[in-house]
């Protein structure tokens, strides 16, 4: 069953204090990742556009706040799909059915149909480059082939899909969850999670160091991969581990993150700020209640994965060009339509009955959770 822990992978008296809230089955995280999924897209649509109109959503808004928001509620989430999964084969399935298809699928779709747009003809197109693309990418190595041949030459970004570097981080997470669970096993939750923490932020402080020193980007793009990242993994899994504890000191938590959050914006504090920004995504996530938001479905995945290629396919074909007030709504509506059809015609698909989502549909039979 769905709801028994993988309790042969925790020490007893860790397995009897897993927390059980009601706040976790009445939550706003299907909002809050769309939410921030938005964000993503409209500083995209800025980037992207270069609209001197639009800029503004980039000094408003943060990408990487979004991002790193995205990553404490994987932390969060993510552990406690561990916790209720009956056995390490049950939560690779739950992982692997919420996350690959509908990636799987946007990459397929990237590759066959961006081909319509190529300033190449088909002979070119469907080239070694364009092979290595799909491998690239099917793989999460997006990095290693970026551009298909002859596509989104003309814009200020050659990239298909700049927003998916963030599925392999999201991918080492899942890969890394049971590791973690030897080590809490072992030697205790809080040091294991604590000690990781502390060397993620000095492995990303190391690599800012770096950069800075050698005014390369090399060490900047390095730091916002995995191991610069666990922090904000980390406090979101500590969160769900001491959440009555949470629960009960949640003023005091919110009176230390909030001043922490403010002062970061002139002077960075990269060993408080995850933490804090982790205290204040799940403060939103869990207390003030905004009602069953996944009952629709959750929509942020696919506009995660489907902004960037849709907002370059605007640019190269010109649409809205000069009109940075009709291209913003203009693609913010094929966005939701995309992410809505996605949701429907694959992500919902390959969901297992215990899904929330498959009961709230009426597909099936199970206690409404996150996950």
């Amino acid at each position: 069953m769905e709801f028994i822990a993988c309790r042969w992978l925790l020490p007893r008296k860790e397995t009897e204090l897993l927390p059980d809230s009601a706040r976790l089955t009445r939550n706003n995280f299907d909002l809050l990742r769309l939410a921030c999924a938005g964000i993503v897209y409209l500083v995209h649509a800025s980037q992207l556009s270069g609209y001197r109109e639009l800029e503004w959503l980039e000094r408003l808004l943060s990408s990487a706040v979004a991002v790193k928001a995205f990553f404490v509620v994987s932390g969060f989430l993510i552990f406690m799909s561990f916790e209720r999964s009956s056995s390490l084969s049950t939560f690779a399935k739950k992982r692997f059915r919420r996350i690959y298809p509908a990636y799987c699928t946007v990459v397929i779709l990237c590759a066959f149909g961006l081909a319509a747009l190529s300033s190449q003809g088909l002979a070119d197109y469907f080239s070694p480059a364009w092979g290595k693309y799909l491998l690239a990418n099917l793989s999460f190595l997006n990095f290693l082939q970026p551009s298909l041949p002859g596509v989104f030459e003309t814009n200020r970004l050659s990239a298909v899909n700049g927003a998916l570097w963030t599925l392999k981080i999201e991918v080492l997470f899942y890969l890394s969850v049971p590791l973690f669970a030897a080590l809490f096993r072992r030697c205790g939750r809080l040091p294991i999670i604590a000690s990781t923490y502390f060397l993620s932020v000095a492995y990303a402080s190391l690599c800012a160091w770096a950069a800075e020193r050698t005014g390369s980007g090399l060490y900047l793009e390095l730091g916002r991969q995995l191991p610069g990242q666990l922090s904000y993994f980390m406090a979101g899994a500590f969160l769900y581990y001491r959440l009555p504890f949470f629960e009960r000191h949640l003023r005091s938590f919110l009176l230390g993150a909030l001043p922490v959050l403010a002062a970061n914006l002139f002077w960075p504090l990269p060993l408080l700020s995850p933490f804090a920004l982790a205290t204040v995504v799940i403060f939103l996530a869990l207390f003030p209640y905004l009602g069953n938001f996944g009952r629709y479905g959750d929509f942020s995945y696919g506009v995660y994965i489907l902004h960037f290629p849709i907002i370059q396919c605007f640019l190269q074909m010109g649409w809205f060009a000069g009109s940075p007030w009709l291209f913003l709504p203009a693609t913010g509506l094929a966005i939701a339509v995309a992410a809505i059809a996605l949701w429907h015609l694959v992500e919902k698909r390959f969901l297992l009955r215990s899904s929330h989502y498959v009961a709230a549909s009426g597909m099936g039979k199970a206690p409404v959770r996150p996950g």
